[in-house]
C-alpha cells in the first residue's frame, strides 16, 4: 500500500511528465503493477483495515440494555460483565460505553397550581405603530393565570413602571381578583439583580405595590424561562392559547383591529 505522496508523484510522472508505466516505476522505486493500479484512481483512497473481533462484542448488546435500563458507571459494567464471564479489558469497553451511553436530559417538574394560586406576566413586542410623525414600538402586557389559563393583554407604547403596574391593576379589575402569587422574569422593572444562590434584590416600587395588593413575588430562576412557560408562549410568539384546550388566536386574529386602532383600545 502506497502512501498519498508515492500517489501524488505516480499522477505526476505518468500525467504531466508523460512517462510510461514502466518508466515510471523505474523513477521510482516500485512494482510496475501498483504503478499501473494508481494511474487507473482519479484519486486517493486508503486502505480500510477490517474491524478486529473483540471479546467484547458477544457482551455488546447486554452493555446497551443495562445503560438503557440505568446510568451505571462504566466500573459498575466492568464487574457485572467480569461476573458474566466477560475477559477482556476496562480501556475497550470504556471507549464503547462512551459510544452508546444515552445522551442525559435534563429533567423538569411539571408545575401545577390551585386557583387563584398563581399568575404569570411578561412583556411582548409587537411590531411598531404610527404615533405623529414618529413610529412607537408597539408592548403587549400578559398576565396568565397558571390554574385556568385565563389571559389578560394589555397593548402600550412602553415597558415603563407606570404602564407595569397600571396594566397589573387592569388585570386584577379585568379578573375581578389577585392571585395570590405572581411569578415574573428577570425584567428591570420586578427584579433589581438575580444572582444564582442568592435571593433575588425587588424592585422597591414593585415590592410596594404587592404588599398593598397583597400578592407575593417569585422570581424565575435566571436562564429558566420553563419555569414561567405559559407567559412565555404568548411574548415570544404574538401567540396565546385561550384555555386548556389549546384554541390560539394572535393580536389581529383575536382582536380583527389594526395595530393603530389596537394601540388606541389598550394604552
Amino acid at each position: 500500500m502506497i502512501d498519498y505522496e508515492t500517489f501524488c508523484k505516480i499522477r505526476d510522472h505518468h500525467d504531466c511528465q508523460g512517462l510510461t508505466i514502466a518508466q515510471t516505476a523505474r523513477a521510482l522505486g516500485v512494482h510496475p503493477q501498483t504503478v499501473a493500479k494508481w494511474v487507473k484512481r482519479a484519486r486517493y483512497e486508503a486502505r480500510r483495515s477490517a474491524p478486529r473481533a473483540s471479546r467484547l462484542d458477544a457482551f455488546k448488546d447486554q452493555v446497551v440494555r443495562w445503560l438503557e435500563s440505568h446510568p451505571y458507571s462504566t466500573q459498575q459494567i466492568f464487574q457485572r460483565l467480569r461476573e458474566a464471564g466477560y475477559g477482556g479489558g476496562l480501556t475497550i469497553l470504556k471507549d464503547y460505553v462512551s459510544k452508546v451511553r444515552p445522551a442525559r436530559r435534563e429533567a423538569f417538574l411539571k408545575l401545577a397550581f390551585a386557583p387563584g394560586e398563581c399568575a404569570q406576566v411578561d412583556w411582548g413586542e409587537y411590531g411598531s405603530i404610527a404615533v405623529g410623525s414618529t413610529r412607537r414600538r408597539l408592548s403587549f402586557f400578559v398576565l396568565v393565570l397558571a390554574h385556568s389559563r385565563r389571559l389578560y393583554v394589555a397593548f402600550t407604547v412602553s415597558q415603563t413602571m407606570e404602564h407595569f403596574l397600571a396594566c397589573h391593576e387592569q388585570a386584577f379589575a379585568a379578573i375581578q381578583g389577585v392571585p395570590a402569587k405572581i411569578m415574573v422574569d428577570n425584567l428591570k422593572s420586578a427584579v433589581l439583580q438575580r444572582l444564582a444562590g442568592c435571593a433575588p434584590v425587588f424592585n422597591a416600587r414593585y415590592l410596594d405595590f404587592s404588599r398593598h395588593w397583597g400578592f407575593d413575588i417569585s422570581a424565575c430562576a435566571p436562564g429558566r424561562g420553563n419555569e414561567k412557560a405559559l407567559v412565555s408562549y404568548c411574548t415570544l410568539s404574538g401567540r396565546w392559547r385561550n384555555d386548556k384546550r389549546g384554541r390560539c388566536g394572535t393580536v389581529p386574529s383575536a382582536l380583527a383591529l389594526d395595530k393603530n386602532d389596537v394601540a388606541q383600545r389598550f394604552v
